[in-house]
């Protein structure tokens, strides 16, 4: 019998953290709920999560601080954030911090456990991808790992955060193919809603800033104005 997902629900606020936990829990997911931001920290940190679903405004430790140390530990785990704050500035900032979703309150518990589901189903979707596509891909001097998640250029390795990674192994798997924002979200993020592009321009620029030689003049992850981006294959390379 196949597991059940768990998932771990940061949220001071105990009506929205129960009826949210009701939900889950209807949907066949082992909920744990941490009602501040300490808490929520030592749950993040004593087990294998598979969804984090995360209040920003905690007491305690807040939930930028929460999101941020997730992104450093081994293990990705697809985060959710809800929060009051509902401004694109808050909305930006926690996507650039790493997170893959943001829901302002108040909010439709249906859709969230929607994204939820989808979140997930993208995750297990790159997982086998990874598996399947187990040898290394070489595009000249770029060398990607998908069993170990590791990149190489020029034999020296490359220190990419996981969503970096999933992005630029997304491109290595298409090269020369165009994509756009929306696209990308979609393929990598698991999502794919209006105003979030911004948050693939953030990591497109911080992925050149790790794998070109001049990430001012990209000769690799291109531009194509109007229409997107693409990696572009080492013979297709111009001076």
């Amino acid at each position: 019998m196949e597991q059940s997902k768990r998932v771990l629900i940061v949220e001071d606020d105990p009506h929205i953290a129960e009826l949210l936990r009701m939900h889950l829990h209807d949907e066949g997911y082992a909920v744990v709920h941490a009602a501040d931001g300490h808490a929520g920290v030592r749950e993040l940190e004593r087990g294998s999560w598979d969804a984090l679903i995360l209040d920003l405004m905690l007491p305690g430790i807040d939930g930028l601080e929460i999101c941020r140390r997730a992104r450093v530990m081994t293990r990705y785990t697809p985060i959710i954030i809800i929060s009051a704050r509902s401004s694109e500035v808050h909305r930006i900032l926690g996507l650039e911090l790493g997170a893959d979703d943001y829901l302002a309150k108040p909010f439709s518990v249906l859709e969230l456990v929607a994204r939820v589901r989808a979140l997930l189903r993208r995750t297990d979707a790159l997982a086998r991808n990874a598996r399947g596509d187990s040898g290394r891909l070489e595009l000249g001097k770029l060398s990607i790992d998908p069993i170990e998640r590791q990149v190489q250029i020029e034999g020296k390795p490359v220190e990419l955060t996981p969503r970096e990674f999933d992005l630029l192994y997304f491109f290595a798997r298409h090269p020369g193919r165009v994509f756009s924002r929306l696209e990308l979200l979609n393929q990598v993020w698991g999502y794919q809603h209006d105003g979030y592009e911004h948050t693939v321009n953030t990591h497109i620029n911080r992925l050149r800033i790790k794998v070109e030689a001049n990430a001012a003049e990209p000769r690799s992850i291109l531009t194509v104005w109007g229409r997107g981006y693409k990696l572009v294959a080492p013979e297709e390379a111009t001076p």
